[in-house]
């Protein structure tokens, strides 16, 4: 099945930087889109950005463009989520995710098209 695990969050103040990470392990995940999702106290999980198979394609929620940057590493088996100029709304548990079809061209932005999960890992900006 493969597991995903994620780390680097930790508590930040308002325009720092964080970088989270994502290890696989189990399995190569070199073949799926991965993805980030965060959930905040109190909503619902949202989508944060993706990246193809290959990592020619990546996709942002609004609210993060020009500020994240999703890369990955399959030689390693490693997704990364740096996060810039970090803000008060960016507080949430941030989950990585892998896409539950390989091979795919334009990567999936919604949690409906990912089948493997990580168990979280907490950020938290202060104002």
């Amino acid at each position: 099945q493969g597991q995903l695990v994620e780390s680097g969050g930790g508590l930040v103040q308002a325009g720092g930087s964080l970088r989270l990470s994502c290890a696989a392990s189990g399995r190569t995940f070199s073949s799926n889109t991965m993805g980030w999702f965060r959930q905040a106290p109190g909503k619902e999980r949202e989508f944060v950005a993706t990246i193809s198979w290959r990592g020619r394609n990546t996709y942002y929620t609004d609210s993060v463009k020009g500020r994240f940057t999703i890369s990955r590493d399959n030689a390693k088996n490693m997704v990364y989520l740096q996060m810039n100029s970090l803000k008060p709304e960016d507080t949430a548990v941030y989950y990585c995710a892998a896409s539950k079809e390989a091979f795919v061209v334009v990567p999936s932005t919604t949690a409906a098209g990912f089948g493997s999960w990580g168990q979280g890992t907490q950020v938290t900006v202060s104002s």
